[in-house]
C-alpha cells in the first residue's frame, strides 16, 4: 500500500496494530463456545479487531463468520433487513451450494431475492417487503443453526436495539433465539457503556449473565509508537520519537483520530526526510479543512437550542453539571430545563457523549474545528 496508516477499515494483519492479547482472548472464548460483549468508545477499533479475529486461520478455516452493523437501524424490521443482507453478502462468495441453502430456508423473502448477470444472488429487498420481521428472523436463525459449519456472528453497536419502538420485547426475543441456536456464537459490540452495561449486568434484563464482558482499552502508546516507527522505516522515512507521544496525548489514544493524522504526516514526509512534531498542526488543519463544509452544515442543521448547548459544551471541553446555574449563566443559556432538553437530543444524535458525569463533543475533529473557527 502507498500509505500504511489505513483510515477506512481493516485491510490485513500487516497494517493492524497490536491487540495481540485481545485477539488471543476473543478467539479462545469463541472457539470454546462463549458469547462475548465487547465494549469501548467508538473509534477505538472494535470492528477492525473483530475482522482481525475472524481472519485468524483457526477461525477462518472452520467457521462461517458474519459482522452485522446495526448502528443505522431504528426498528426490528431494519435489524432483520441488515442481518439478512449481511448473511447473504458473506455467503455469496462461498459458492452456490452454500448460499442456496440460506435462500431455501428464507421462505418469507425468497421471491424478493434477485440475481445478477452472473447468477449471484443480491439482497435487493426493500423494507416494505419484510411484512413479518419475526418470521424472517426465525428463518435466519434456522439457517444459522443448521449451516454446514459453526457460525460466529458479531453484531456491532448492539445497544441500538434498546431504541426500537416497534417491538419492546426484541431483547427477550433475540435472547431466546440465541439460547436455542447451538450452532452459533455471538459477539455483541457496543460503544455506549451505560446502555451495554445495563443490558448484560442487570438481573432484570434478558441478556443478564449471558456473556463474557470485555472492555477494550486504547492501544498503549508504546505499541502504537512501535507500529508507526516500523512503517516509516519500511518506507525509507524517519519519525521523531516525540510525534507519536504528542499525538497520543492530544487524542487520548483513540485510534481513529491518530491514524488519520498519521496518514497525512506519512504523506507529508518524503523519502529520507524526518517527520517532526511541528508538522502535526499542519496535518490536523488539513483534515479540518477537508471537513469544514460538513461541520458547517451539521451546525446549521441543529435546532437553535441544541446548537447553543452544543457550542457551550464544546467551549467547556469537558462539561459537568450542565444544568447548574453556574453553567447556564457562564454561557448565557436560556434555562436549565432547555439545556436538559437540548442535551437529550444531542445525545440521541451522537453529537455529544456522556460518561462518568462528563459531557463532551463526540467527534474530536469537530471539537477542534469549532475551537479554530467558532469559539
Amino acid at each position: 500500500m502507498k500509505n500504511p496508516f489505513v483510515t477506512n477499515g481493516y485491510v490485513s494483519p500487516e497494517y493492524f496494530c497490536d491487540r495481540e492479547k485481545e485477539t488471543a482472548k476473543i478467539v479462545s472464548l469463541l472457539m470454546n463456545e462463549n458469547n462475548i460483549a465487547l465494549i469501548s468508545p467508538r473509534r477505538l477499533g472494535k470492528t477492525d479487531l473483530l475482522r482481525h479475529c475472524f481472519g485468524q486461520s483457526e477461525i477462518k478455516e472452520h467457521y462461517h463468520t458474519f459482522i452485522i452493523d446495526i448502528y443505522a437501524t431504528s426498528s426490528v424490521r431494519d435489524f432483520v433487513n441488515v442481518f439478512g443482507k449481511a448473511v447473504l453478502d458473506e455467503l455469496r462468495s462461498k459458492g452456490k451450494s452454500v448460499w442456496s441453502t440460506f435462500l431455501n430456508v428464507l421462505a418469507s423473502l425468497r421471491s424478493e431475492i434477485t440475481f445478477d448477470m452472473n447468477g449471484q444472488p443480491t439482497w435487493g429487498i426493500g423494507l416494505g417487503a419484510i411484512t413479518n420481521p419475526s418470521a424472517t428472523l426465525d428463518e435466519i436463525f434456522s439457517y444459522l443453526n443448521n449451516a454446514g459449519k459453526p457460525c460466529l456472528i458479531a453484531i456491532d453497536e448492539f445497544q441500538q436495539i434498546t431504541k426500537y419502538t416497534d417491538d419492546p420485547n426484541i431483547e427477550a426475543a433475540l435472547r431466546t433465539h440465541i439460547q436455542r441456536c447451538s450452532n452459533a456464537h455471538f459477539v455483541f459490540s457496543g460503544s455506549h457503556r451505560h446502555l451495554m452495561g445495563a443490558m448484560f449486568t442487570s438481573p432484570a434484563r434478558p441478556f443478564y449473565q449471558s456473556v463474557t464482558l470485555i472492555n477494550l482499552p486504547p492501544i498503549s502508546v508504546d505499541k502504537y509508537a512501535e507500529f508507526c516507527h516500523k512503517n516509516f522505516e519500511l518506507a525509507g522515512k524517519r519519525l521523531d520519537t516525540l510525534v507519536v507521544a504528542e499525538l497520543y496525548n492530544r487524542f487520548n489514544g483513540i485510534t481513529s483520530y491518530m491514524q488519520k493524522v498519521m496518514n497525512i504526516l506519512f504523506s507529508m514526509t518524503g523519502a529520507g526526510e524526518i517527520c517532526i512534531p511541528s508538522m502535526i498542526d499542519t496535518a490536523i488543519n488539513d483534515l479540518l479543512d477537508f471537513s469544514a463544509d460538513t461541520y458547517d452544515a451539521l451546525l446549521y442543521q441543529m435546532p437553535e437550542k441544541q446548537r447553543i448547548a452544543f457550542m457551550a459544551i464544546a467551549a467547556e471541553g469537558k462539561a459537568k453539571a450542565i444544568s447548574s446555574g453556574d453553567f447556564v449563566r457562564k454561557y448565557r443559556l436560556q434555562s436549565a430545563s432547555s439545556v436538559s432538553s437540548a442535551v437529550k437530543g444531542l445525545l440521541e444524535k451522537d453529537f455529544i457523549t456522556y460518561d462518568k458525569g462528563i459531557y463532551q463533543v463526540y467527534d474530536q475533529f469537530f471539537q477542534l474545528w469549532l475551537q479554530r473557527n467558532k469559539l
